[in-house]
């Protein structure tokens, strides 16, 4: 049986969810978070069968899995879906503006999330991934919870954590060593592990 996260136990749903997991082949893995609120970077994502992979983890582990969006998706009838599966609504007007400040105060503000972020943006191939989960991360103080859908192994799940230090090429060479001979659905669809290049100023 998958570790649950901490102090939520396996229940009759969430083994229901192992047992569907296992049923098609796949095992749900949770390394346990160092901490209560981590910011989940989920890789790599190339079809659109990742969704259900991740739904089914979520009631498998148990875990605080939340997502953030823009609030004016968030309307009767498409609101409430969004809100059962972990939809969160960001409102960015109230961080001035600022997105990733937005999430960073609804981080706070929560006793314990496991907020998840797709850096590709995509399911098609890119050249480096968005940088908003790191700075998420980094300006809450919380880990970053290396995610995958790893259909190679058949594993999805949470594979380690890594600190985000400020270094931030350091910090993805840690990323990258974890996610060593990882194979999303379309492996060629699934880019380098490489932040997104600073503009020119």
């Amino acid at each position: 049986m998958s570790n649950t996260w901490p102090d939520r136990p396996h229940t009759i749903g969430s083994r229901l969810a192992v047992l569907a997991l296992r049923l098609a082949g796949w095992t749900a893995v949770l390394h346990l978070p160092p901490t209560r609120k981590v910011v989940a970077c989920v890789a790599p994502h190339t079809s659109n069968h990742d969704f259900l992979l991740g739904i089914l983890w979520k009631w498998a582990t148990r875990s605080p899995v939340h997502f953030v969006a823009k609030h004016s998706l968030f309307v009767f009838p498409i609101g409430l879906f969004m809100r059962a599966v972990g939809g969160i609504a960001i409102d960015r007007r109230r961080a001035g503006g600022n997105f990733v400040d937005a999430v960073v105060e609804r981080i706070n503000r929560d006793a314990e999330i496991m907020l998840t972020v797709a850096p590709e943006g995509t399911r098609s191939r890119t050249e480096y991934w968005k940088t908003g989960f790191y700075y998420m991360a980094l300006k809450a103080g919380v880990p970053i919870a290396v995610t995958v859908f790893d259909w190679g192994r058949r594993q999805v799940g949470v594979i380690g954590y890594v600190q985000p230090t400020g270094d931030i090429e350091a910090d993805f060479a840690q990323i990258r060593l974890l996610m060593q001979g990882v194979q999303g659905h379309t492996p060629a669809d699934a880019g380098p592990i490489q932040p997104r290049p600073e503009p020119l100023r």
